[in-house]
């Protein structure tokens, strides 16, 4: 059995200037997908150029924080917003959520693609292998902080969390989530991507993956305890978001495959080095 660190949630102090780990792992989400936007924009099939990369990434930071705090008073704490609308606004008791987060980047992307004047689905496959490692940061925060800690188990490495005021061997889900969402979805994007594919493949892909991923970590991640169950007395309410998203992705490979990826042949062909 091991124990959780209990880390000081504040990871550098400047003067009277309090910098916490949650503000750094945003700070290295950002900066991760700012790399990975910069890389493949140099590619010849790549619809944004390196010039506008930093609009893009102005553009997803607002989608995931107004879309995530948006989908997690909507999906989670749908009730409580009811009683007290403003409490949507007051971000400063917390509360995110991937969901949200994602509803939020693809309106922002939809209206980047218009602005710009690109393929929507074009700009999602481009900005899709940007999300995971953004993700992972994300779950480390989240394992600092220690929240969403996971169901009690006799595992070996098994944690206990100082916070948590049953004091159990938990699983320490978060990495988990780090491990599946973030990295191995990260590489599984980073092959998939690494060359030009039907329009809203990588999409599709990015979409099925993810919810795979969360629907396997979240049978070791500890329910909402105001929520517990949605449906049969074991699926969690992120699991049930993530049907939706599994079958979106579906239907996303599927037309690329069947209808796109014979129009974007020849340009592929006549783009490939």
């Amino acid at each position: 059995m091991l124990t959780h660190p209990n880390f000081d949630p504040v990871a550098i102090s400047i003067g009277p200037l309090d910098v916490h780990w949650y503000g750094l792992m945003y700070l290295a989400a950002f900066a991760s997908a700012w790399w990975i936007a910069m890389r493949r924009a140099k590619r010849p099939d790549s619809p944004v150029t390196p010039a506008q990369v930093e609009n893009l990434i102005t553009y997803g930071a607002f989608g995931v924080v107004i879309g995530g705090r948006v989908g997690y008073v909507v999906f989670y704490h749908f009730d409580a917003w009811m009683r007290d609308p403003l409490w949507l606004f007051r971000i400063w008791e917390g509360g995110m959520s991937f969901h949200g987060g994602l509803i939020g980047v693809l309106l922002a992307m939809l209206f980047y693609a218009h602005r710009i004047r690109i393929p929507y689905l074009r700009l999602t496959d481009f900005v899709a292998p940007m999300v995971p490692l953004g993700l992972a940061f994300g779950r480390l925060g989240n394992f600092i902080g220690q929240e969403l800690w996971g169901r009690p188990t006799d595992l070996p490495w098994a944690m206990v969390f100082p916070q948590d005021p049953e004091q159990l061997p938990r699983h320490p889900s978060q990495l988990y989530q780090f491990a599946l969402e973030g990295v191995a979805l990260f590489f599984l994007l980073y092959w998939f991507s690494r060359k030009p594919r039907p329009t809203a493949a990588v999409s599709g892909v990015f979409l099925i993956g993810y919810a795979v991923f969360r629907v396997i970590a979240e049978f070791a991640r500890e329910p909402d305890q105001h929520i517990q169950f949605d449906l049969f007395g074991w699926v969690t309410r992120g699991q049930l978001l993530c049907l939706p998203m599994a079958a979106l992705g579906i239907g996303l490979l599927i037309y690329a495959y069947r209808f796109s990826g014979a129009a974007r042949a020849p340009a592929e062909q006549k783009e490939a080095p």
